[in-house]
């Protein structure tokens, strides 16, 4: 069940001065069952792009297709209510998703939307997934840190337990240790439970440590395409779309340029020291 843009562009306030071309004939092939992350400077059509995929933008032109349903530009998507259950999107302002009294009825009204029996065990369990302890469930949402709104709208998203989870930069606003543990859950999710996670970042350090495939946008458009490890093999291509390598990236190249042999293949600072090492004692 293919995830595929045809031809798609995507324009906001037709037939106004403020017209603007925010995605321009698209065409990309989501692999399912990966990771895979988008990625381009603010403004390049990334969260235009992904908001297509559970129809709260129907393309101007051009087809979106998603597991087994095809939106059509001009024509009334059908079964929303199912693509939205197998697909789901948290935002990157988690405010926009909040708006129940407290945090686990939240969290329960997609499953209770869905009509699925057991809805507030499944809040429950999506509020511990994502580290909110069970003191905080009868809590506002809007009493919370920005970091806790973000793990609140996440768990939203996994208590429906969609096939595909979109994530619009999912660790902004996070400290370092709960990034980690965000895109550990996101991992796990993806590797245990086979879930397509599309991903949604300005992160290369998480784009090098988590992600199978990259998306580049530039202006509407896409630009390349291809696995994480060409995309990182060394810091060139990044540079040439105004990207900044991981460290680990610039690191190589940089003690390669020093004369040091460093294989492909190292990818963790502790084999890189370990190569280093061996080479500075000879």
């Amino acid at each position: 069940m293919p995830i595929l843009f045809e031809n798609v562009s995507h324009i906001y306030s037709e037939g106004t001065p403020f017209r603007y071309s925010a995605l321009s004939n698209v065409n990309l092939d989501i692999t399912e069952g990966k990771i895979t992350a988008i990625v381009g400077e603010t403004g390049s059509g990334k969260s235009t792009l992904v908001q297509h995929l559970n129809a709260l933008l129907l393309p101007t032109s051009g087809k979106v297709t998603v597991l087994d349903r095809t939106i059509i530009s001009g024509e009334k998507p059908k079964d929303l209510k199912g693509l939205r259950r197998n697909v789901g999107l948290v935002f990157q302002f988690p405010e926009y998703q909040l708006f129940e009294e407290t945090i686990l009825k939240d969290v329960e009204f997609g499953p209770k939307n869905f009509g699925f029996e057991d809805s507030e065990k499944k809040a429950k369990e999506a509020l511990k997934m994502v580290g909110i302890e069970e003191s905080l469930f009868e809590k506002s949402p809007l009493e919370l840190s920005g970091g806790q709104k973000r793990r609140v709208a996440i768990a939203g998203i996994l208590a429906m337990n969609p096939k595909v989870i979109v994530l619009d930069e999912p660790t902004a606003g996070l400290d370092p240790s709960g990034s980690k543990s965000m895109m550990n859950l996101f991992y796990d999710l993806n590797k245990k439970y086979n879930k397509t996670i599309i991903i949604v970042t300005h992160d290369m350090e998480q784009v090098f440590a988590y992600c199978d495939e990259v998306v580049v946008m530039s202006q509407g458009q896409i630009k390349l395409k291809t696995d994480v490890k060409s995309f990182f093999k060394d810091s060139s291509l990044c540079k040439s779309f105004g990207i900044l390598a991981p460290h680990l990236i610039r690191l190589k190249d940089s003690l390669i340029e020093k004369g040091f042999k460093i294989d492909e293949e190292v990818d963790s600072i502790e084999s890189l020291v370990k190569i280093v090492s061996r080479q500075v004692k000879k």
